[in-house]
């Protein structure tokens, strides 16, 4: 019997899939493993139910996983739902809110049959837009990482070794997960060992640490830094603090290894991308932050309608709340994070290094927009408008004066052209 769409309730080891008719009654309703031949039954099951080959669509609650790869692999239209709102629709069919795994695979599948048009299917984007995407989600995710780390090795520390903290955290490149300090702080962990480093010795780490110029000025500098009076711990638990310390600068020295082979990875999957020239050609975009925008935005040209859907993904666009005579206008929360992320950086590149978006970034400030808002407005409202319009427009058109005063950006033309939005 022919179906007009599939829900799937997905878990660790098994899924429900159900498929449903017009009607909205339940065609076929199966359980599979999470396996090979779990995926070839649910892709046999698509095929026998499916009215017109390649037509019947997915929906399910993820959208990552060997599930969903299989599945988009096989040429089928997958929906990512959002478990709120499914949440949501279980209501329209159960008063008692009672659920079962079975039963949310029919409610997945009924919200394609009846709300399609509310929802998005995922993007088509190319694969080497998948493996740049995962890339920079690991790279992100290790900075994440080396920031927590670090932070670590910051409070232990304040708790016995403040020399260190004088001698490594003074702005720049002075930095505890530096090379420098973290060569430094892996023979001496200890105040102890610390004041027996001699300033050859010191000059000698420094040299270990890639430190090219300037090494005896510094050496004798972080000899004084790390030899001066400070309150102690009693020996013995300034030892173990030191144990400690060592283990965590181990894995700084990890993580610094595995981003930098994670960024020059980054680096050439980017510049091998077609529409890299394009997205480099923003002021404050370079090689890693440019892979993180293109990543996430993805190369599909069908995703966004026009710039303000992208602004809205981005998190650039507020939320209008407006009940009788309220109205509330709030920063939005449902968006990708990872975008929001890379685009609060790149409006900080940008405006500290472009003259167009620092002169809007003080345009903003003297309409008495707080820093935090001008910045980030900045570039993600207007270059969003003007690089991502839709596919009809043929010239970008700058954002009006009212939301970001101050001249337009510097945007080329080819790029509506090359992403094709």
């Amino acid at each position: 019997m022919a179906a007009v769409s599939c829900g799937i309730d997905w878990a660790d080891d098994h899924h429900d899939v159900a498929f449903v008719d017009e009607q909205g009654t339940v065609v076929v309703a199966e359980r599979v493993d999470h396996s090979a031949a779990g995926l070839a039954r649910v892709l046999e099951l698509l095929a026998e139910h499916d009215p017109v080959d390649g037509r019947l669509e997915v929906a399910i609650e993820t959208s990552k996983g060997l599930l969903v790869a299989g599945l988009r692999a096989a040429g089928r239209v997958v929906f990512a739902i959002n478990p709120l709102a499914v949440s949501r629709y279980r209501d329209r069919y159960r008063s008692s809110r009672g659920k079962s795994d079975a039963f949310d695979a029919m409610v997945l599948a009924n919200i394609l049959r009846t709300d399609r048009e509310a929802h998005r299917a995922l993007p088509a984007d190319s694969l080497e837009v998948q493996m740049l995407r995962a890339l920079t989600r690991a790279q992100q995710d290790a900075v994440e990482d080396r920031t927590a780390l670090t932070n670590r090795v910051r409070a232990l520390l304040k708790e016995f070794f403040p020399a260190a903290l004088a001698a490594f955290e003074r702005g720049g490149k002075h930095r505890l997960d530096s090379a420098s300090a973290r060569t430094i702080l892996a023979v001496a962990p200890t105040p102890t060992d610390a004041r027996a480093l001699s300033p050859r010795r010191l000059a000698a780490l420094l040299r270990k640490a890639g430190r090219q110029r300037g090494i005896e000025a510094e050496a004798e500098r972080l000899r004084e830094l790390l030899g001066r009076e400070h309150m102690r711990q009693p020996g013995a638990v300034e030892q173990a603090l030191g144990v400690q310390l060592r283990g965590l600068i181990g894995q700084l020295d990890a993580l610094a290894a595995t981003l930098a082979e994670l960024e020059n990875h980054i680096e050439r999957a980017f510049n091998d991308h077609r529409q890299a020239s394009v997205v480099a050609s923003f002021p404050g975009l370079g090689s890693v932050l440019g892979a993180r925008m293109l990543a996430e935005i993805g190369d599909d040209p069908a995703r966004f309608d026009d710039g303000r859907a992208l602004k809205a993904f981005a998190g650039a666009a507020p939320v209008t709340r407006a009940s009788g005579r309220s109205t509330f206008i709030h920063a939005r929360r449902a968006k990708n994070d990872r975008l929001a992320a890379a685009g609060y950086v790149w409006a900080l590149a940008a405006v500290r290094h472009d003259p167009d978006w620092e002169q809007r970034y003080r345009a903003r400030r003297a309409a008495g927009t707080s820093p935090r808002c001008a910045s980030c407005s900045t570039p993600c409202s207007a270059s969003s408008t003007t690089a991502w319009s839709p596919a009809s427009s043929t010239t970008p058109t700058a954002p009006p004066s009212r939301r970001c005063p101050g001249p337009p950006p510097r945007v080329q033309p080819r790029l509506v052209d090359s992403f094709g939005w």
